[in-house]
């Protein structure tokens, strides 16, 4: 049996699954899921393309082959390019010290000390080998 779009008065074939991640406020729409479960709803190509989350959440797009890839948002890859130039293209940042080469505030380390940040900007963050930065001061 053909599945169609959940949307009340459409009536067209379903190519895509939408799920909710209530505890990361996320919504993912992925390619069309191999047989209905309940919380998932089935979309078809109009209503995916148009969907959008509310206030607070955000939407992840999973692709595959023959199921269109998102357009990257320009304004995040800006924002990840100029990010990196600022890291990269200077020994140490702004605010930064010889002891703490990527500031004193700026850096977090994960509870098993394995990634530090480098670099914030808006909701983008650089991190980097917590061994490699040790390296580097040594």
């Amino acid at each position: 049996m053909k599945r169609h779009c959940c949307r009340s008065a459409c009536d067209q074939p379903a190519v895509a699954t939408l799920t909710y991640v209530y505890a990361d406020s996320m919504a993912v729409l992925g390619p069309l899921a191999s047989e209905a479960e309940p919380g998932c709803y089935d979309l078809c190509a109009e209503h995916s393309k148009n969907l959008s989350a509310p206030r607070g959440w955000q939407v992840l797009r999973l692709t595959e082959p023959g199921y269109p890839a998102p357009e990257p948002d320009e304004d995040d890859l800006m924002a990840l390019a100029n990010a990196v130039r600022e890291v990269g293209f200077s020994d140490f940042p702004e605010g930064a010290s010889q002891s703490h080469p990527y500031g004193t505030d700026e850096h977090q380390t994960s509870d098993k000390g394995e990634v530090v940040e480098l670099a914030r900007r808006g909701h983008l963050r650089m991190i980097a080998d917590a061994s490699k930065i040790t390296d580097r001061l040594g």
